[in-house]
């Protein structure tokens, strides 16, 4: 059965405040790290100043942050979101390289290198004088982990070689009050020991008590702002680190167990610098609204797209270093609700409402349309022209079709994306694709392109032979002038070559075209894009009955009749249209059709039209 967590009382947060709702006024103060005069002004804006303030970020008002070195003379300067002053003094630059961000791989065995980072006599330094006064020299932020002392040397724990490398290159460039210079020094190490550890089970029921007290039942709501120096937990000596894997797992196995219907979850004020951890809670807290992080080292708003999958609507980010790196509100609330597009609350400020695409009733798309030929005169003539280009296409011998092609006529396939060309079904045209988006190159794009119409014609005597289903074609016309008509043909087609016999492909053709002079189109571009075939479309290839000639541009003929056509054609020298029209009049018989175009021809009965290609 599972425990059922009860407190009458409610939470506030690091700052007092209650934890959902009320924003925190912004004002301005002082402070001092090892004698370093820290000076924040907070412009245009008194004590308690409100968001609707004359200076708030809003109204193009700005906090300026300047923080004054006393031995290097280092001067910065921030942009602080929702104008609350930064928590530390620190500098925030970009990182440098192309480091892996969560620690370098070990060659060889894929394991993450993690680098020690040894200050020598670094003991006698106070803690927050020795970080600052590295960081203030450090170009790239870093936050030490498992900071700690053996004997008289300090030790602490980097994940990134980019910030480890930068660091140990400030070794002697530290003077302290007795004119020594610090030494720091950087070596690599497999994960410390304090991240594998995992909580001992005495220790796991005191984290769960202790977060049975942090609950609210009421609002279904957990607080574990500071749960580091909690007292339940430090009475018994249990140090939970959330930034530590073995600590965040912890939580997150007790949330899964006992509150998976959590709405709002607080994790300030716990020196989070990654969000990879938390990012297994979006699947067991599906409902979640509601996340509190400030007062964190969150570094980059990239850290947040370990987390996009909540469907927050309220989300704290403030005294983060990633909110230094906006230079506007409005690019920092852009940049956010990217990843939380329902986000109606941010820092404790009500956002613009959301432009939302959400359907909440379950819609149909509708059914595609068919063809599309914007005139009668059109379709008549496109009709005309796929009649014999895809007899001639499929009968075997696309020799005939140089009558189709322009002399400068120019012709490309292409493929979708194929990470594993050697297993692709569509092998045979993988090598012919120019597919400019896989291929950056520019002479492979001009080697791929078939240049005049026996290139062409040539090219697609190598295709493998195919048989085109006609009920399945559409037609869309794309452009059309008097001197100009292009068009779209798509549908589904079989391989009928013995390697590959009934192999079921998509296609979709763009036809570029001018006017010919036997009334025809003559093509100036052809563009032919392959694909494998959907289940449903395989399905419905070459089952529905022959369409009627007003359904379907192209007219049904069957393999045998096709190639029959073209025989005929190449024999009689006519035209596709009148071979045609003399081997149905004869009811297919080859012979017979023969013998009677021989009659007609002696007796001068047959148009001269019927010889025009």
């Amino acid at each position: 059965m599972r425990e059922v967590w009860n407190t009458s009382g409610s939470f506030t947060d690091h700052d007092g405040r209650r934890w959902l709702g009320v924003h925190q006024s912004c004002g301005s103060f002082k402070a001092s790290l090892h004698n370093d005069p820290v000076h924040l002004q907070h412009r245009g804006g008194a004590p308690g100043a409100s968001w609707s303030g004359p200076r708030s970020r809003f109204q193009n008002g700005s906090v300026n942050v300047s923080v004054m070195g006393s031995q290097y003379g280092v001067s910065k300067q921030r942009f602080i979101p929702y104008g609350r002053p930064s928590c530390k003094g620190e500098r925030q630059t970009d990182r440098i390289g192309n480091a892996n961000r969560f620690g370098a791989e070990d060659e060889g065995r894929g394991e993450k290198k993690w680098f020690k980072m040894t200050i020598p006599h670094g003991k006698k330094y106070d803690k927050r004088w020795l970080l600052t006064s590295l960081q203030n020299l450090c170009p790239i932020a870093f936050t030490p982990l498992h900071y700690s002392t053996e004997g008289n040397t300090v030790h602490f724990y980097l994940e990134d070689a980019a910030t480890a490398s930068a660091l140990c290159k400030l070794t002697r460039r530290v003077t302290d009050s007795e004119g020594q210079r610090v030494v720091v020094l950087m070596s690599h190490c497999s994960s410390p020991r304090f991240l594998q550890s995992e909580l001992k089970p005495q220790d796991l029921e005191h984290l769960k008590h202790c977060m049975s007290k942090r609950f609210n039942s009421s609002q279904k709501s957990l607080n574990l702002s500071s749960i580091r120096t909690d007292p339940d937990l430090v009475s018994h000596n249990i140090e939970m680190i959330l930034n530590q894997k073995n600590c965040m797992q912890a939580v997150i196995k007790i949330i899964q167990e006992n509150i998976p219907e959590l709405l709002c979850l607080n994790l300030s004020n716990n020196k989070l610098y990654k969000l990879d951890d938390i990012a297994e809670l979006v699947n067991k807290v599906p409902n979640l609204q509601s996340l509190n992080l400030s007062h964190n080292e969150l570094k980059s708003e990239r850290e947040l797209d370990m987390v996009k999958g909540f469907r927050l609507v309220e989300l704290w980010l403030d005294r983060n270093p990633l909110c230094d790196h906006f230079k506007d509100q409005t690019s920092y609330i852009s940049a956010i609700r990217e990843r939380f597009p329902r986000l109606h609350r941010l820092d404790g400020h009500v956002l613009p409402l959301p432009i939302s695409f959400d359907v909440e009733t379950r819609t149909n798309i509708p059914p595609c349309k068919g063809s599309c030929f914007v005139s009668n005169e059109i379709q008549g003539v496109i009709q005309h022209f796929l009649q014999h280009y895809y007899c001639v296409y499929d009968s075997g011998n696309r020799q005939p079709l140089l009558e189709a092609y322009h002399d400068g006529a120019t012709f490309s396939l292409s493929l979708p994306p194929i990470n594993n060309p050697s297993r692709c079904r569509l092998k045979d045209y993988h090598k012919h694709s120019r597919n400019i988006k896989n291929i950056k190159d520019p002479s492979t794009w001009f080697r791929l392109l078939k240049h005049t119409r026996l290139t062409v014609v040539a090219f697609l005597n190598e295709l493998p032979k195919t048989q085109h289903d006609i009920n399945s074609i559409n037609v869309d016309v794309n452009t059309y002038t008097r001197t100009l008509l292009v068009f779209t043909v798509s549908g589904v087609f079989k391989e009928v070559d013995d390697k590959s016999r009934d192999s079921v492909r998509a296609f979709s053709r763009v036809f570029i075209t001018v006017p010919a002079r036997n009334s025809g189109l003559c093509i100036v571009n052809d563009e032919l894009f392959v694909r494998n075939a959907t289940t449903e479309e395989m399905r419905c290839a070459f089952a529905s009955p022959d369409p009627t000639p007003s359904s379907s541009p192209v007219p049904t003929l069957s393999a045998s009749q096709q190639e029959m056509l073209s025989a005929f054609s190449q024999m009689s020298e006519m035209n596709l249209e009148w071979s045609l029209k003399c081997l149905q009049d004869n009811s297919w018989d080859f012979h017979r059709a023969a013998q009677i175009f021989t009659e007609l021809k002696a007796q001068g009965k047959i148009p001269e039209v019927a010889f025009i290609k």
